[in-house]
């Protein structure tokens, strides 16, 4: 049965959303669901066919969809981010990138018997491997912080520039085709480049200094950054053919590195709106696939998966890693981390789609070589790799850390107090001012919302047990507390009151609110610090226990204990902690000019 047309389009976006909420759920890349449920509304039930329900217009709806996923992408790319990266992980987005591109392109055109144009457009794009699937994937690892690290800023920096790079290779390509002499070639391919970078940079400027001149309503910059790309898109393409791509790449990184200028709003709204892209642009891609195409290309492709994992990644970090300071045990854990994303299959089946266009023979076997790898890294990268980390040793085994959301004094405060118990804190916050004072007092501290992607894609949770909601604003509180308990449990994450209780609300809203006494809120926190009062640490023991801790501190407010396993315990009059501890309390201006004996640490 041939189902209405918009009926199709809502199918498309519920299987989005149901593959995002599984991805949340089972709390593993969004990428897995994405292909699942492309798949069997395509090849396996015939429900959806791309080519007939959109027609003509699947390549421009393609093409714009890649366009903002690349802008959102080089918006991430921040030079001074780069240049303070350690030499690994440049080394990994130049030397490696280089080294993964050559093995795969060699191995596509020797073993699969492609061209070696479209053997090198494979190698280009399946170099980036991205931090949507990355992220999650540390989060069920838990490698060490060296490990982590790597990995993390390999993915958010190969991003962009290795788009920039599948962008050269295709355009090599393209251009090869067109031209007769290598002299036509190579002035073809450098109008393309002059073109995309003047037009980038001409719109980024004049983007740039309409958002900081307030030229654009605020309620309006969001939709106008959006139509910027989409006509930079537009034009650079209409002027010199294929330039667009590279266009509002040079544009998300112009404006990324224009000085004085905030771009987080901005960057949230690309983060939803290139989600909602990703998605349906994957279901789409994913029912277009191929299986017969897949299955027909049998043993050679699976040589060809085993070459990228056992030889490829290891080649690339074994010149990256040369003469570092990483343990074999680290390189040999990065050798097996590299799921490619779905940045991957969106540009590829772009570029497919525009050979194809073009009548170039072979480029319906892109698709299928690329999301073959797609699959099998994810897939087997996922199933394996904390086994392996645990067999190696290169596993944390129990996460200690905190992650504190707010930057203000009180969260200062009890930050550099938690870390005399040798706990690693992290703090977040949306305050510059704060995010500022924090990271002058050397307290390690992510600027922006913890809720959103870029926080999932930046933050590194690995470590983190417990999340402790210290924001004066009640709202922010109850958004960090509802995302941190699918993550970290709900048994641990934690949040304090902002004032006193409100009518009507139930105890499953406000359940998070468990920190301190009931009448120790927020305000009454900072009033106290204001006034003098301190945070101290002190040392529970069978010799020194509760009533004598309370007899010796009677002006003391308990926060914390830290029991003998490290885990951190939230505090109140009514809880006696468990011996042997660590207590964190508030001790009041004047009953600290008290002298009194006392066990403080």
């Amino acid at each position: 049965m041939e189902l209405p047309v918009p009926f199709m389009l809502v199918i498309i976006a519920i299987a989005s959303l149901l593959a995002q909420w599984l991805a949340w759920r089972l709390r593993i890349p969004a990428i897995l669901p994405l292909l699942l449920i492309g798949v069997l509304l395509g090849p396996g039930l015939h429900l959806l066919q791309p080519d007939m329900l959109f027609g003509p217009l699947l390549f421009p709806l393609v093409s714009l969809a890649v366009a903002i996923i690349l802008f959102e992408g080089a918006l991430t790319l921040r030079f001074d981010e780069i240049r303070g990266l350690g030499g690994v992980v440049r080394n990994l987005v130049t030397i490696g990138m280089l080294i993964t591109f050559a093995v795969i392109s060699l191995t596509c055109w020797g073993i699969l018997g492609l061209s070696p144009q479209i053997s090198a457009l494979i190698g280009a794009v399946t170099v980036v491997t991205g931090p949507t699937v990355i992220a999650p994937l540390m989060r069920v690892v838990r490698p060490n912080a060296a490990i982590n690290q790597v990995l993390r800023w390999e993915g958010i920096v190969i991003d962009p520039v290795g788009a920039i790079f599948t962008l050269l290779v295709f355009e090599f390509i393209t251009l090869q085709e067109q031209t007769g002499t290598w002299l036509h070639l190579l002035i073809m391919l450098a109008k393309t480049l002059v073109m995309g970078l003047a037009t980038g940079a001409a719109f980024g400027i004049f983007l740039g200094n309409a958002l900081k001149r307030g030229w654009i309503p605020r309620y309006l910059q969001n939709f106008a950054v959006l139509a910027i790309v989409l006509l930079t898109f537009g034009l650079s393409n209409t002027l010199v053919d294929e330039s667009g791509l590279l266009a509002v790449t040079v544009l998300g990184i112009w404006l990324a590195n224009m000085r004085d200028l905030e771009t987080t709003d901005i960057v949230e709204f690309k983060e939803e709106l290139s989600a909602i892209l990703l998605s349906a642009l994957f279901i789409i891609l994913a029912a277009r696939l191929d299986i017969q195409a897949l299955w027909a290309m049998g043993w050679p492709l699976l040589l060809l998966l085993l070459i990228v994992q056992f030889v490829a990644r290891p080649l690339c970090i074994l010149a990256s890693t040369w003469r570092s300071s990483l343990h074999w045990r680290d390189k040999l854990m990065l050798c097996w981390i590299a799921p490619r994303g779905i940045v991957a299959a969106a540009v590829s089946s772009l570029f497919a789609l525009t050979l194809q266009k073009n009548g170039y023979k072979g480029a319906d076997q892109v698709v299928t070589v690329v999301f073959a790898i797609i699959i099998g890294t994810v897939v087997l990268q996922s199933l394996t790799s904390s086994r392996l980390a645990r067999w190696l040793g290169v596993q944390q085994h129990k996460p200690r850390g905190v992650l504190i959301v707010g930057a203000n004094t009180v969260a200062r405060t009890l930050a550099k107090a938690l870390k005399k118990l040798d706990i690693p804190v992290q703090l977040s916050d949306n305050s510059w001012e704060y995010y500022r004072l924090a990271r002058m007092e050397g307290l390690p501290t992510y600027y922006g919302n913890v809720w959103s992607e870029h926080a999932e894609n930046f933050l590194n949770l690995s470590e983190t047990r417990q999340v402790i909601a210290l924001s004066p604003n009640r709202h922010q509180n109850a958004l960090a507390a509802l995302h941190f308990r699918h993550i970290v449990g709900e048994n641990r994450v934690f949040s304090i009151r902002t004032g006193p209780a409100i009518k009507g609300r139930s105890e499953k809203e406000s359940r998070h609110e468990q920190l301190f006494d009931t009448e120790m809120t927020w305000a009454r926190l900072s009033s106290l610090l204001a006034k003098g009062a301190v945070v101290k640490v002190t040392r529970l023991n069978d010799n020194f226990g509760w009533p004598e801790y309370c007899q010796t501190n009677p002006g003391a407010t308990p926060l914390f204990a830290q029991k003998e396993d490290g885990v951190l315990m939230p505090m109140n009059r009514e809880i006696i902690p468990p011996l042997p501890c660590t207590i964190v309390a508030i001790i009041e201006a004047a009953a600290e000019n008290e002298k009194s004996p006392s066990s403080d640490r």
